[in-house]
């Protein structure tokens, strides 16, 4: 069984104790969880700041730290997309309240008292999970401060659209190995619109091909909430006659008309692979 190394916390000197039998190493742990202590964290390739961006990890997300190392680098894996790099240490913080909420706006601010005239501590994006311990005036207050009831939602409160959350990241500069309203990709921008719609998804385009939804002829009519699938890059079916996606041409999330973005992309020498509809 070849396992994905993105997805797999095994090194020859150090692995998961869970991959014991499956991978060598010289030694195996349990790991620890801890939660990410800052609105977004960079999850790297490599323990460097000048390391390729993988993903990134959000307030309040859950990681499992394998390796603390002296340089500030924490090798981690995120339960929620099971996704493997490295964090700054700093970054992360003792689990804490389980979280109860989250963030549904683009962006909220997190206040250090109930009154929006106090300076913001930080600024939390859409995803971010917070565990709140009551409400008080309109803010919920949790242990990092106090945010509006209004931009939360709890696990019941599911988007019932993906497309228009993803809609909602129009404009939002592109950024290779994004999931934030700051900045995302295009696999970012669909695992970040499903996931408030209840729906889990992979990180990257490939591995959300082979997992999300069912195959369509390549002469299907689409309709929205198709996902499009090119090499390295996937698009989502806003409607009939238009896409919408992050991406290095526009250099954000964009819509445009679905015939001019296939005969765009094909013209760069990519064709389009699959079309994927979901249940």
């Amino acid at each position: 069984m070849t396992l994905d190394p993105r997805l797999t916390p095994a090194r020859p000197d150090l692995a998961s104790a869970a991959l014991k039998g499956q991978v060598e190493a010289a030694r195996y742990v349990e790991g620890d969880l801890r939660r990410v202590a800052v609105p977004v964290a960079p999850l790297r390739r490599r323990p460097a700041s000048d390391a390729p961006l993988e993903t990134q990890a959000l307030f309040g997300e859950t990681v499992r730290v394998f390796e603390d190392d002296p340089e500030g680098w924490s090798w981690v894996q995120l339960e929620a997309d099971r996704y493997v790099g490295y964090l700054p240490t700093e970054a992360l913080a003792a689990p804490g309240a389980a979280p109860t909420h989250t963030v549904r706006a683009l962006r909220t601010f997190l206040f250090p008292g109930p009154d929006i005239k106090l300076p913001p501590r930080e600024a939390l994006v859409l995803g971010s999970k917070v565990a709140v311990r009551e409400v008080r005036g309109g803010f919920a207050v949790t242990p990092d401060g106090f945010l509006p009831i209004v931009h939360l939602a709890e696990p019941a409160e599911r988007e019932g659209d993906f497309v228009a959350v993803a809609a909602r990241f129009l404009g939002v500069p592109y950024l290779w190995g994004g999931r934030s309203s700051l900045g995302l990709d295009c696999s970012g921008l669909v695992q970040t619109a499903l996931a408030a719609a209840g729906v889990a998804a992979p990180r990257d385009s490939d591995m959300q091909e082979a997992a999300l939804g069912k195959t369509l002829p390549l002469d299907a009519e689409p309709r929205r909430g198709d996902l499009l699938f090119w090499p390295g890059h996937v698009g989502i079916v806003e409607a009939a006659d238009t896409l919408l996606h992050a991406n290095a041409f526009h250099m954000a999330v964009a819509r445009e008309p679905l015939a001019e973005a296939l005969a765009r992309i094909a013209a760069a020498g990519l064709a389009l692979r699959s079309i994927r509809r979901l249940a």
